[in-house]
């Protein structure tokens, strides 16, 4: 019997075996049918990959135009189409935590065309943060890799005596309930460094948020509010112009920006440990071929001297991983914020 007789859809085509034929096809020759028939389902997309991409990319932002994470994000995109070959086109799309943008990254087509440029807010404070949640950051996304690493900065405005952290405690002790401290809105990053500073140090501070941090910066500014745990990049040209005071980083070490500001850790505040992540994810279901080469692409980019320097200075962590290191920090980190958002009872419908 000849190879086309016993397979008359041909390699690739439908299967047609009589009862009779499948009897007498022996151990070995089902084998290779059936390798032949995983091979013509994973050919089309190992070829798909191959080509990939042939048009623009759309990077989702989960954050308005303007602030940190849409400068970090259109920073990488550039650079990230240059390895490509293609266009990395940012769509910003605020709102909701970043629940908004998330859940629709997750419900678009998994071909690696849509990217979402994942948060610690995302990812891992919004499972504990919303109570209907209506995506699953585990898994409805394919982590792609890890690109920033931005601590925190506790800044106090000019008009706040205190000249480091143990005199802010104890100016907090001697005022119970009267210091301020803003964040960027209830239950967001900020707003939890705060309430992890307040559980550590033993104090009482008033929370009050904000829509963001441009109104926030202004009534630190102005002495409005007292102080405010947020990116070093926000408040950069006013800690230089004395406006603000820079009195600690969030993170476990010093940023090499800023070597002489110590950590919260070596100012007292022992296990403070809190510095926000980025990266970049893509829906969950994408060829492994498609993550493996956005991977690859966002390791070199991430590596860019020019882009590494220009994020240090504004004490930005540029960073890059695997795809699997990824999504075990994603897994690590949400029961970490579980515990810190019922710590501060805070929740969002």
């Amino acid at each position: 019997m000849t190879f086309p007789e016993r397979f008359p859809g041909g390699l690739c085509g439908p299967a047609s075996f009589s009862a009779a034929s499948v009897a007498s096809v022996r151990r070995r020759q089902l084998t290779l049918a059936l390798a032949t028939a995983a091979l013509c389902t994973v050919a089309p997309a190992l070829a798909k990959a191959q080509g990939f991409p042939d048009k623009p990319l759309r990077l989702v932002v989960p954050f308005p135009a303007g602030g940190a994470a849409d400068m970090m994000a259109r920073g990488m995109a550039q650079r990230l189409g240059t390895e490509l070959g293609r266009q990395v086109i940012i769509d910003n799309r605020g709102g909701a935590g970043g629940t908004t943008a998330a859940e629709a990254v997750a419900r678009a087509p998994a071909d690696g065309y849509t990217l979402f440029f994942a948060t610690m807010g995302t990812h891992a404070i919004n499972p504990a943060l919303y109570a209907r949640l209506r995506y699953d950051p585990v898994k409805d996304f394919a982590p792609v890799a890890l690109t920033h690493t931005t601590p925190r900065v506790l800044v106090v405005g000019a008009s706040v005596p205190a000249r480091d952290v143990k005199e802010l405690v104890a100016l907090a002790r001697q005022k119970p309930g009267v210091l301020t401290y803003g964040s960027a809105g209830n239950g967001s990053s900020s707003h939890l460094s705060g309430a992890l500073f307040e559980s550590l140090a033993g104090v009482d501070m008033m929370h009050v948020p904000y829509k963001g941090s441009a109104p926030l910066l202004t009534d630190v500014l102005a002495g409005r509010v007292d102080m405010t745990f947020d990116s070093y990049t926000v408040y950069e040209e006013h800690i230089r112009s004395g406006r603000a005071r820079a009195l600690a980083v969030t993170s476990r070490t010093r940023l090499s920006s800023l070597p002489d500001i110590p950590t919260l850790a070596e100012s007292g505040l022992a296990g403070y440990d809190v510095s926000n992540w980025l990266g970049v994810m893509a829906p969950a279901n994408t060829p492994q071929a498609v993550i493996d080469k956005l991977n690859a692409a966002l390791v070199r980019a991430m590596a860019t001297p020019e882009l590494r320097k220009q994020l240090t200075q504004l004490g930005i962590e540029p960073a890059s991983s695997s795809p699997e290191e990824f999504a075990r920090l994603v897994r690590d980190e949400i029961p970490k914020w579980r515990a810190i958002v019922k710590q501060s009872g805070a929740k969002l419908d």
